[in-house]
C-alpha cells in the first residue's frame, strides 16, 4: 500500500485559545469544506468541543456527484496543542489526519499533516495521479483561502 502525505501550514491572527475554540469544534467543519463535496455532518453533535474517541459520520460527494459515507474517529486530544482525526470506514484505505496548533508572533500558525491511502493496489495509485491528489490539494487550499477570508492573515 502506498501512503501519501499532504502537509499544509498557515498562519491566522486569532489568539491560540480562539483559534483552539473554532477548530476543535466538529461543527465548524462543513464551513472550511467546499460547497461542491456537499459535506454534511449525520452526527448529532451536542457537544461544541471533540473528544478522544469521538465518532462522526458523514457523508461526502468526492467524485462524480456519488455520494459516499464517511466515519472517522477523534483519536487524541491535547487541548489548544493538537488533535488527530482518523478514518475508520470511508473511501480510503488509510485516513490519518493531524491537526497542529502553535501561538506565534501575531496570531496562530496551523499545521495539517494527513497521511492516506488509496485502495485498490495499482488502479488506486492511477486515480492518485489522475486526480485524487489533486483534489485534495483543492480542498485544503480552499480550506486556507476561506480562512483568510474569515480571519484574516499574518
Amino acid at each position: 500500500m502506498k501512503v501519501y502525505r499532504l502537509s499544509r501550514t498557515q498562519k491566522i491572527p486569532l489568539s491560540l485559545e480562539d483559534a483552539w475554540s473554532y477548530f476543535s469544534s466538529p461543527k465548524n467543519l462543513q464551513e472550511i469544506t467546499p460547497d461542491d463535496l456537499k459535506f454534511r455532518i449525520l452526527t448529532d453533535i451536542l457537544e461544541d468541543k471533540m473528544y478522544s474517541g469521538q465518532i462522526i459520520n458523514y457523508i461526502v460527494t468526492p467524485l462524480l456527484n456519488i455520494p459516499m459515507r464517511w466515519t472517522t474517529e477523534i483519536k487524541h486530544v491535547e487541548e489548544g496543542v493538537y488533535f488527530v482525526d482518523e478514518q475508520r470506514f470511508g473511501p480510503y484505505a488509510l485516513w490519518h489526519h493531524k491537526h497542529f496548533f502553535k501561538a506565534v508572533d501575531g496570531g496562530v500558525e496551523l499545521m495539517d499533516i494527513v497521511d492516506y491511502a488509496l485502495p485498490l493496489g495499482p488502479l488506486g495509485r492511477f486515480a492518485h495521479w489522475l486526480f485524487v491528489r489533486r483534489q485534495l490539494e483543492s480542498i485544503f487550499r480552499y480550506r486556507s483561502q476561506k480562512l483568510e477570508q474569515m480571519f484574516g492573515t499574518i
